[in-house]
């Protein structure tokens, strides 16, 4: 981090202490009405986050908070000065649960203000006047979202401002003074509904945006919507959820797909509205059940203890809990079919369809696989150094979370899809795959797109080639 003149000049930079080849300047800003920046920089374990205070004058730096975990950290955005800029908010997992405190400037004193059972998804907004912080949280319910807050003074308990009779997630875009905001709800099956909302009364002022013309014509398909359920595994409930064919029928036996994720960057089961999910519908035209699952280290409000689980070892606990969620719920619903049973995913999901039609090849008979990391070694340093620690020191969990490890175990149809241009997950990955699998003598099909990138839309008729390619392998296999 360098300050240079506003007139030009030279740069001059800050002494900041550490390897900076071994180190992460992950935030910086100015702090308000003062000559002074503040510097946070993440180790290369992402497990200690160093906070500095730099002088724009002397460009000295002095250390004024250090938070650690045992696992890694999450870097939030820009702390809120408050107090006349005596005072910063401050994001910590400290208690198990992720909440909002308060940081005296020279981190001498820090006081919680958000208390209890439950995780701050975001925090829309702070209101010195008032005395409240207004955030998005969801302590009953992991697949939604609401709004509360709680008062800056740290007393008393937190208040939903939500209405209860709106299930779903809201989110809001609100004015300075928490009078105003953009609000939007949503649920998996209410489209997004724009509204300008009196905060105070959680009044709706206008409506912006009401996607009315959508609603009714995705009603008229007269399709099954999400249902939202529990699945006991034994050591954890995990949250799912399952579309049925249209003209469901208990007595019949129905394949299975389950879309999978299961990394930590986002999270498959929630109660909004996906775009997604005409696809997993069409499926359930053809006559597929179609099923997800969150397992643990997903990205959901469910405290440290449930995103950090995973941690060393990636790819390994998500497929035992995928695996074990599907036998739960194979054995408590009689209409699915435990000889056809199907799995896909992209990216991450591509990653948990490999190693869960390879280490588990009795439950799963086919997969689609797309846009996958088959070797973590050659994944993005920091995502994957973030989740395992590095390579030296975790050898094993580089080796066993990585599906090409276990590619001996196929015996179902597998689809291997890729990009060549994919410049997220490098098409190398695919190549080694494939040349392990032609080692092995395992029978697989294959789909590369030319010159296409990670998300495999760019070009004319790329994304029907996909949907159309994916559905026919379905048709021949499950």
């Amino acid at each position: 981090v360098g300050v240079v003149p506003a007139k030009g000049g030279s740069t001059r930079w800050f002494d900041i202490p550490g390897d900076p080849r071994n180190n992460y300047l992950v935030r910086m800003e100015v702090i308000p009405g003062s000559e002074q920046v503040m510097i946070q920089q993440l180790n290369r374990l992402q497990n200690t986050n160093t906070v500095w205070l730099a002088n724009l004058e002397n460009m000295e730096v002095s250390n004024i908070l250090t938070e650690t975990d045992d696992a890694f950290l999450d870097v939030h955005d820009t702390p809120i000065w408050l107090d006349d800029n005596r005072n910063f908010t401050w994001i910590s997992e400290r208690d198990g649960w992720r909440h909002l405190y308060k940081v005296s400037r020279d981190g001498s004193e820090i006081t919680p203000l958000t208390r209890g059972a439950f995780d701050v998804v975001e925090v829309v907004c702070i209101d010195p006047a008032s005395g409240f912080v207004y955030y998005i949280a969801s302590p009953l319910n992991f697949t939604q979202r609401y709004l509360y807050r709680s008062r800056l003074n740290g007393k008393g308990d937190a208040e939903r401002i939500s209405p209860e009779n709106e299930e779903g997630q809201h989110s809001y875009q609100m004015s300075n003074n928490a009078r105003w905001a953009l609000h939007t709800y949503q649920s998996a099956t209410k489209p997004p509904v724009i509204s300008l909302l009196d905060v105070k009364k959680h009044k709706v002022v206008r409506v912006m945006e009401a996607n009315q013309e959508i609603k009714e014509r995705f009603e008229a398909l007269g399709l099954n919507p999400k249902e939202f359920i529990k699945v006991d595994i034994g050591d954890v409930v995990l949250d799912a959820w399952m579309i049925r064919p249209p003209g469901f029928n208990p007595d019949q036996k129905y394949p299975v797909i389950f879309f999978v994720y299961g990394e930590p960057a986002s999270s498959t089961v929630q109660d909004n509205w996906a775009g997604g999910d005409l696809w997993h519908q069409y499926l359930a035209q053809q006559g597929y059940v179609v099923i997800s699952v969150d397992n643990r280290g997903t990205a959901v409000p469910r405290g440290r203890e449930w995103r950090k689980s995973i941690y060393r070892q990636i790819g390994i606990l998500a497929s035992l809990d995928q695996a074990a969620a599907a036998r739960k719920l194979l054995a408590s619903y009689s209409f699915l079919d435990p000889d056809r049973v199907g799995i896909w995913g992209w990216s991450g999901g591509g990653s948990m369809t490999l190693n869960c039609m390879f280490r588990f090849p009795e439950l799963y008979k086919t997969g689609i696989a797309i846009a996958f990391v088959s070797n973590q070694k050659l994944y993005d340093t920091a995502y994957q150094e973030r989740y395992m620690g590095l390579p030296s020191g975790n050898p094993e969990g580089f080796k066993n979370g990585s599906p090409i490890t276990h590619a001996s175990g196929l015996q179902g149809k597998l689809l291997l899809i890729h990009g060549t241009a994919d410049d997220n997950v490098h098409y190398q990955s695919c190549e080694m795959l494939v040349d392990e699998l032609i080692r092995l003598d395992k029978q697989f099909d294959m789909m590369a797109y030319p010159m296409r990138t990670h998300s495999i839309r760019e070009r004319e008729n790329t994304s029907l080639h996909l949907r159309r390619t994916m559905a026919r392998y379905w048709n021949e296999n499950l």
